[in-house]
């Protein structure tokens, strides 16, 4: 049996998968219209901390609370599943869905002003650089 090794670039990208679920999290509960306390008390975390850390991609979701996670932020929790696995568990989630269509995201004005502002700060910190 071989072992699965995680290389340091590997490991670089999974922070950065964990940070963009975080984003991808802040954004529904933001666009839900929750507090990181109510979205907290919906999903059963006692310390709304928890949330703060989660969405800065400092911790993850925990799997026994994804039904309610989704439910508290108003999506579908077996895709809301198939997010957290893409984001947190992409070697599953390849294996898993390997050949199916992403699911298409609705665009609304919160993401896609979101999406622009980071686009624009990557170009502005690239122009920094030159």
């Amino acid at each position: 049996m071989t072992s699965l090794s995680i290389s340091p670039k590997s490991r670089d990208d999974l922070g950065a998968l964990r940070r963009e679920c975080g984003q991808w999290l802040k954004d529904k509960r933001e666009a839900a219209g929750l507090s990181q306390r109510e979205i907290a008390a919906k999903v059963g975390i006692e310390y709304y901390t928890f949330i703060s850390q989660i969405e800065a991609g400092r911790g993850r979701v925990p799997p026994e609370r994804y039904e309610a996670y989704a439910v508290g932020l108003g999506v579908d929790p077996r895709e809301f599943t198939k997010t957290m696995l893409r984001y947190n568990e992409p070697i599953v989630f390849e294996l898993l869905f390997k050949g199916e269509p992403a699911p298409v995201q609705p665009v609304t004005k919160e993401s896609s002003i979101s999406e622009l502002e980071k686009r624009l700060a990557l170009l502005e910190s690239r122009l920094m650089q030159d």
